[in-house]
């Protein structure tokens, strides 16, 4: 099935998929694995990184990927600057390892996601998509 327009709305905790043509869209969720049940979060969580952040995991990013392959158009909302910045490392990945996924990113926004419920997320892709496709 296509989906043209995607929205991914991203932080260290967990990840949602929507699809932003849909008002009532439901996402799907994705949770860094946490097989203690301790705080999710999406930086691996063993190894001595020196004074270093630790690296993304992997393979959350790969489960995430299988979902956007279908996606004409992604959107990718966000919180956090810089490396601190889950959208930045997930941009980041996509870049390096699957660029044609990558290729499909039309906006990385900055918003706070805990803030907004899931309804105000889509109709602020829907608001964007619709500008971009105005002067797209």
């Amino acid at each position: 099935m296509i989906h043209p327009h995607m929205l991914v709305v991203i932080d260290h905790q967990e990840t949602r998929v929507y699809d932003a043509e849909f008002t009532d869209a439901v996402p799907i969720q994705l949770h860094p694995y946490d097989p203690r049940g301790e705080l999710r979060h999406l930086h691996h969580t063993k190894g001595h990184f020196h004074g270093q952040r630790a690296p993304e995991d992997p393979s959350y990013y790969e489960r995430l990927t299988s979902l956007l392959r279908d996606a004409d158009e992604i959107l990718i909302f966000g919180n956090g600057k810089g490396n601190s910045s889950a959208m930045v490392q997930l941009i980041r990945y996509l870049s390096k390892h699957h660029d044609d996924i990558a290729e499909r990113i039309v906006g990385a926004v900055t918003v706070d996601v805990e803030a907004l419920t899931d309804n105000q997320l889509l109709a602020e892709a829907r608001e964007f998509y619709h500008h971009y496709n105005a002067w797209g």
